[in-house]
Parts: structure tokens; C-alpha cells; sequence
């Protein structure tokens, strides 16, 4: 054990201590309706018992961000990709120095059965996030889901009430809340009220990241189990664009940019401004740039999120150049005493009249994890904040209660956006009400809150 797992894991066993709780491996899930359940100290704990569900890219990111923060022992591994799930398995036994690999499944409800883990990680394409997050829960598991929660607002709902029904802590991957420079500016600029009266956010993408490329339809790879991949979902044609990673090209198995980016500037506002439920949202946009693309997602979207009088306003488009070449992807506050711009790469405070501009850049890490220098499509600046995402969610579990992405935030954010999808599709505004989940007085659309699954699977709302 090396001096930082060994001052992590001194760390974590004193916070146990005073606080009283430990987790037990294996015990039963809480009934409790409301919130995590809390169990009394018995003993020291050993090695939590981690699976991930999904090992492609961001499954293996967020596991090895897992282990950089505690030495927890990868139990299992789940993907319908045999030679992904492989690779993963070399890599994360090799980092890891695991006694022995992970056991490997190709379907997640029998590694839930026969593992048992503590802590799942979810990091399949959208849209299995719902089932393979509920059945987590309901064998007992703590989870980290990927974001968005889900493809449809019927199934986040599910989620939410799921986590809940079973006392477990689910933390979403929304780590712009955790991100060490974000928070920082949140402290500095928008509690002590340097920013004034708020009256107008912007958030934006401009990243030319919409699939401009029509390849032909092929058999899938012998790796890949592609009745399983598809699952719930339409199964479409199989294309390059399909599998691996670029299935946010097709509305079947994501939310587009929307799904993609927005929510994670969305969540970030709602973040630093403490806001809640949008009352409203409304969306124009489609496909006016590029056609040509099998890519069936909207080139260009903007959105309107109206939180009781302040008006969250959403932009992509993937084409052209971005207005602040800083900024390409991220949000601005407007307030009568200053602007705020933040990104993931930095911050910018600009004062209204007198007073010092104040920037300050994205700390990367890499000295004090020097494996974030090799590793292959690591995001180096993100990996400071999934590691204090990870921190957050393991401190959440030891003293059962809510982490900072908490379900119930990741929710609100993902349901938001796919109400702007909506409100794109049907050409008007969606007035929501929270109590109730459902579009006020709009029978057509409460009707696509929840979207049809293809058989044998059911939908967790239905």
C-alpha cells in the first residue's frame, strides 16, 4: 500500500469511527422511503466489493478514478462487448494489483446475482441506464450512474423512486458539482453576492462533436452481443456510428447534445445557484447545417429554462466558431455587479465598473497522479473532479446520506433537458409540475414521458 492509499484508507476508517456507521457486505437493503439506510459500527470493514456494469470508455475512467482514491477490490465485470470487457479487465487487474482478475459477465442481472457487490458503477450507453441501475439498487448495491439518468422521464422517475424504496446512495456523474475550481468560484462569487442581482445564464456548446459520417451497415463485431447491446431500445441497423462510443449520433439510444452536454452546464447552474425545478421549458432547433449524416440528433438547439422568473438559456450548434474561443463548452452568469464565466477548464470573474478581472485555470494532478499522464483518452482535466466525485460518494456511504449529485439532482437536471427534446418535437413550451411529474394540461405530451420498449424488456415506469 502505498503512502496515499494508506493515508486514504486511515482516513476513511476515522470518519467510520466517529460517525458510527460502517457498511456491511451483503447486508439487506433499507426499507426506508426516504432516505440511505443507516446500519450501527460492528467491525473494521475489508476492501469494498466494486462492479461496473459497461467498460467502455467512461466505465473504465470513472473505475480507475475509484481505485486512485481507495484500494477497493474489483470484484466483477459487465459488458455485451467481449473483447472490451477483456481489455478492461487486463487494465484495471494490472492497475489495480489485483489479487486475482475480475470475474467477467455478459449479462449484468447474473453478475448481480452471483457477485454480490457493494458498489456498482454504471457506465453503459443511456439507454440501459435505467434498468441496470434499478437492478442494483435492488440487490443491495450502492451505485455511481453515469449521466444522464436516462433516456425518458418516466424511467428517471422509477430511478429516483428506486434509490429511495431501497435506502441506497446513488451518486450521478454530474461531477461539474465536484469539479475543484467550480466550487471554488461558487464560494467566491456567487454566495459572498459579488455577482448582484442575477437576472440571466447562458449555457452553451460549440464543439463540432455531431457525427458527419454515413458508414455502411455491416454484421456487427463477433465480440459483440448486439441483441443484448440494443436491449430496451430500437435496434437499428448496425453501423460504425453504433458501436463503440458513437451511439449519441442516434435519438434511440441517447438525447443528443442536449442529453450530452447540456445537462451537465444545466446541473452546474443549478449548482451554483441553489435553483431547483425549471416551471417551463421550450426548445427550437433541428437538423439545418448537415443532413447528410446518418446522425438523426439536432445540429442546432436552443432552449429556454424558466426557474420562476430567471431564464436558463441553453445553445448548441456543430458548426461555426464559438463566440469566446475560451469558452467553447460552458456557462455565463449574469449579474448587475459582475459576469461570472466558467468552464471545465477554468474561470473567469469580470467586476461591473471598478474592481480586478479574476481568472483561474483547471488544476490537472499529474505529479501526484502521475498515471493520468499515459493513460489512453483520459480527459486530464476532469480527472481531478471524478476523483472528488468518487470522494464525495464513498463519504456518502459510510454516513448514509445524500452525495452531492444525489439522484434526486440528477433527475431534475436529465428530466429537464429531455422536456427541451420534447418541446423541440411538439413545437411549443411544456409548463411542468413537480408534485405531480407530468406536463400541466398537454395529454399528447404526458403521453411520450415514457417511450415504448422493445420486447422482452419492460419499461421500470410502465
Amino acid at each position: 500500500m502505498d503512502r496515499r492509499q494508506f493515508l486514504d484508507t486511515t482516513s476513511r476508517a476515522g470518519l467510520l469511527a466517529s460517525a458510527g456507521f460502517v457498511q456491511v457486505a451483503g447486508s439487506p437493503p433499507s426499507t426506508s422511503a426516504q432516505e440511505p439506510s443507516t446500519a450501527p459500527a460492528t467491525s473494521p470493514k475489508a476492501k469494498r466489493r466494486v462492479a461496473v456494469i459497461g467498460t467502455g470508455w467512461y466505465g473504465k475512467c470513472d473505475v480507475l478514478r475509484l481505485m486512485q482514491v481507495e484500494p477497493v477490490d474489483v470484484v466483477a465485470l459487465c459488458d455485451v462487448d467481449s473483447k472490451m470487457l477483456a481489455d478492461a479487465s487486463d487494465l484495471i487487474t494490472a492497475r489495480g494489483k489485483l489479487e486475482k482478475p475480475p470475474a467477467l459477465f455478459g449479462d449484468y442481472r447474473e453478475m448481480l446475482k452471483e457477485v454480490k457487490p457493494e458498489i456498482v458503477l454504471v457506465g453503459t450507453p443511456d439507454h440501459w441506464h435505467a434498468l441496470t441501475m434499478i437492478a442494483a439498487v435492488e440487490a443491495g448495491a450502492d451505485v455511481y450512474v453515469q449521466k444522464p439518468t436516462s433516456v425518458d422521464v418516466a424511467e428517471s422517475q422509477a430511478m429516483l423512486a428506486a434509490a429511495r424504496k431501497h435506502g441506497r446512495v446513488v451518486q450521478v456523474g454530474t461531477q461539474r458539482r465536484s469539479t475543484p475550481h467550480i466550487v471554488e468560484a461558487k464560494e467566491k462569487f456567487i454566495d459572498t453576492g459579488m455577482l448582484g442581482k442575477i437576472g440571466l445564464v447562458e449555457v452553451y456548446c460549440y464543439y463540432h462533436m455531431r457525427a458527419k459520417d454515413n458508414p455502411l451497415v455491416t454484421e456487427p463485431p463477433a465480440s459483440l452481443d448486439y441483441e443484448m447491446w440494443a436491449g430496451p431500445a430500437p435496434k437499428r441497423p448496425f453501423t460504425a456510428l453504433v458501436h463503440p462510443r458513437r451511439w449519441r449520433a442516434f435519438t434511440e439510444y441517447g438525447n443528443g447534445i442536449m442529453g450530452d452536454m447540456c445537462i451537465h452546464m444545466l446541473d452546474c447552474t443549478r449548482f451554483l445557484l441553489g435553483l431547483g425545478w425549471p416551471q417551463s421549458v421550450a426548445s427550437v432547433g433541428g437538423i439545418y447545417v448537415d443532413p447528410q449524416s446518418q446522425a438523426n440528433i439536432p445540429d442546432t438547439q436552443t432552449a429556454t429554462f424558466d426557474f420562476n422568473g430567471l431564464d436558463v438559456v441553453w445553445q448548441h450548434r456543430s458548426y461555426g466558431s464559438s463566440p469566446d474561443a475560451k469558452y467553447p463548452w460552458g456557462l455565463t452568469i449574469y449579474g448587475d455587479k459582475g459576469t461570472l464565466k466558467v468552464s471545465v477548464m477554468g474561470y473567469d470573474f469580470i467586476p461591473q465598473g471598478k474592481g480586478e478581472a479574476v481568472h483561474k485555470d483547471v488544476t490537472f494532478e499529474l505529479e501526484q497522479y502521475p498515471e493520468d499522464k499515459t493513460e489512453k483518452d483520459l480527459e486530464k482535466h476532469v480527472a481531478p473532479a471524478i476523483r472528488q466525485h468518487m470522494r464525495d460518494f464513498l463519504k456518502a456511504i459510510d454516513q448514509r446520506s445524500k452525495p452531492v449529485a444525489d439522484i434526486e439532482e440528477g433527475h431534475i437536471s436529465t428530466v429537464s433537458c429531455i422536456l427541451a427534446n420534447l418541446s423541440l418535437e411538439l413545437g411549443r413550451t411544456l409548463h411542468w409540475d413537480a408534485a405531480t411529474g407530468t406536463v400541466i394540461g398537454d395529454e399528447e405530451a404526458n403521453k411520450k414521458l415514457a417511450r415504448p420498449y422493445r420486447a422482452p424488456w419492460v419499461h421500470p415506469g410502465a
